[in-house]
């Protein structure tokens, strides 16, 4: 199970991996689809498996990705995320099919065109905004660049332990409401 995001309360939704859990099949009848005789019959009925099967990953996770967005719309009245470029961030990190395969920029416009649906907000903060780096009770803002490998980490001010991406989200929440009252 994968991690689709955190919420500033701790909550986690099991993102299912849907492309990775088909990974294996799609390996298999990609490889019979490549031995095939362009232009046979059978190539075509193979090439329609395969793209079948594309389908059935992609209709998965819409299916996850809407109903995540539709239970978030309909509990909050604002909701703040980080305005995130996965593009860059699965070649720069390597992590280009788990990037990929959890839709992060699919769930973002579900979510916004349903919160515009009942009257609600959507902020999206700055990538540049040190969210993970500051300490959410105190202020103190951590100099040193973490490595993303740190999952969690103790402000030296006040001693607090943090989660980093529960920390962050908790920043996120913070500084988008700034936004909003500002």
């Amino acid at each position: 199970m994968y991690e689709l995001y955190k919420d500033s309360n701790g909550n986690v939704p099991c993102y299912p991996g849907y492309y990775r859990r088909a990974e294996q099949k799609l390996k298999r009848e990609q490889r019979k689809l490549s031995l095939m005789q362009k232009g046979s019959e059978n190539r075509n009925k193979q090439r329609i498996k395969v793209a079948i099967l594309h389908e059935k990953v992609a209709n998965q996770r819409k299916d996850f990705l809407h109903k995540q967005s539709r239970q978030i719309a309909t509990v909050y009245d604002c909701v703040c995320i980080e305005n995130l470029a996965m593009q860059a961030m699965s070649q720069a990190l390597h992590f280009g099919k788990s990037v990929f395969d959890n839709g992060w920029g699919m769930f973002t416009t579900f979510l916004q065109y349903k919160l515009e649906e009942l009257g609600k907000k959507l902020i999206k903060v700055g990538k540049f905004f040190a969210s993970s780096q500051i300490c959410s009770c105190c202020g103190y803002k951590n100099t040193e660049t973490k490595n993303l490998s740190i999952r969690a980490w103790d402000c030296p001010n006040c001693g607090t332990y943090h989660d980093r991406d529960v920390n962050a989200a908790i920043n996120i929440r913070n500084e988008g409401m700034r936004l909003v009252f500002a």
